[in-house]
């Protein structure tokens, strides 16, 4: 009978030690979360259609690789209208620069002396030397006038006498006619020479000397400095152009940002695809982390703290993270990650970066922060 009282106590005494000893102990502070990394929806401003796929799902790739290239259509063409655009420009603001050529200086300035002249001469009128000449000539429009005249009154005698054909008198005739008619012109000619230049001629003469020094004046000066700037605004407004397009063609490659995973693409040349839109989906091997929650009794945890991390696929194998991020709203556990009980605690989410296994660990891995664990 004290044998089985003996075993009983020390039975009991076992149990209580074992429930102050489950009542004190502290149990480590871990949390899980799974790996995850930066994704990267690469695409086009452009569009248009696949002409060569250069990776597949899976690919490692560098920074700068062209994972994709599309095909130009007519932006080669744009191009080079907008450089040919560009180039025109460029010629014209350098015309202006440059001002006029010297040939051109000497055509004005010859053009405002000759209309100089012509001013000036009918300013000053006839000469004197002028009017003699006229009076000459007039003179001797009239002895030829009496010569004809008494021909044809020879002539005509002889013809009505049947001594002279027609023909002789149709030619003496006409040579007294012209010779009359030239009195004529030279007493006109002489009279415009008496009455002088028309104010009217001197006006016109005038204004024409006017605009031939406007115009050698325009010449010497060269361009203004309004149409330099105009210029120089449509080569600028050319070039930009020409800047756009070839930001077009280089939309053209889908280019790795950074050294990467190639996540998601399926994509085949012909395939047309939408400007703006992601057609491949890469995970940034650059930064992993790890998206875990901690319940708001062990929120005893600081940014730019570093913790230790273990990871199934690498039993007793040990990683450093420092922490970046602590939410300053807690939330309820998301229902996928615990049992009913617990989701009505009250947790917060932190955001662990790796800084070691970079080089082993990858996205979607399940992974244990330990946050009373100093990292080594």
């Amino acid at each position: 009978m004290a044998k089985r009282l003996i075993l009983f106590a020390a039975v009991a005494l076992l149990l209580v030690a074992a429930l102050v000893y489950s009542q004190w102990r502290t149990e480590p502070l871990k949390v899980s979360g799974f790996i995850e990394s930066d994704e990267i929806r690469v695409g086009s401003r452009v569009g248009g259609r696949v002409a060569k796929v250069t990776v597949e799902e899976g690919d490692e790739v560098k920074q700068g690789t062209v994972l994709l290239e599309l095909e130009p259509f007519d932006l080669l063409d744009q191009l080079a209208q907008a450089k040919a655009d560009r180039d025109a420009r460029a010629a014209d603001l350098g015309r202006l620069n440059r001002g006029f050529r010297d040939e051109e200086k000497a055509q004005a300035k010859a053009k405002l002396d000759q209309l100089s002249a012509r001013a000036e001469l009918l300013e000053t009128g006839p000469r004197e030397e002028d009017k003699k000449a006229a009076e000459a000539k007039l003179r001797l429009a009239q002895a030829q006038r009496d010569l004809a005249r008494m021909r044809f009154d020879r002539i005509k005698k002889l013809f009505d006498d049947g001594l002279t054909t027609q023909e002789s008198f149709d030619q003496a005739e006409t040579e007294r006619r012209v010779a009359e008619e030239t009195v004529v012109v030279r007493e006109l000619e002489l009279a415009i020479l008496k009455e002088g230049t028309r104010d009217e001629e001197k006006r016109e003469a005038a204004a024409q000397k006017e605009e031939a020094y406007q115009a050698w004046l325009l010449r010497q000066n060269g361009y203004r400095d309004e149409e330099k700037e105009q210029a120089k605004a449509a080569l600028a407004a050319a070039g930009a152009a020409v800047g756009v397009f070839e930001k077009r063609l280089g939309e053209l490659k889908l280019i790795a940002p950074s050294d990467c995973t190639v996540e998601s693409i399926d994509l085949e040349p012909g395939d047309l695809v939408s400007a703006g839109a992601p057609v491949i989906s890469l995970a940034d091997k650059r930064r992993l982390w790890i998206r875990a929650y901690v319940p708001e009794s062990r929120l005893a945890v600081q940014v730019g703290q570093k913790v230790s991390l273990t990871v199934d696929s690498f039993p007793g194998e040990t990683y450093v993270g420092r922490i970046s991020f602590i939410a300053r709203q807690g939330e309820f556990r998301p229902g996928n990650v615990q049992t009913p009980e617990e989701r009505s605690k009250q947790v917060f989410r932190i955001k662990v970066d790796l800084e070691t296994g970079l080089d082993k660990l990858r996205p979607g891995m399940v992974a244990d922060v330990w946050l009373d664990r100093p990292a080594q």
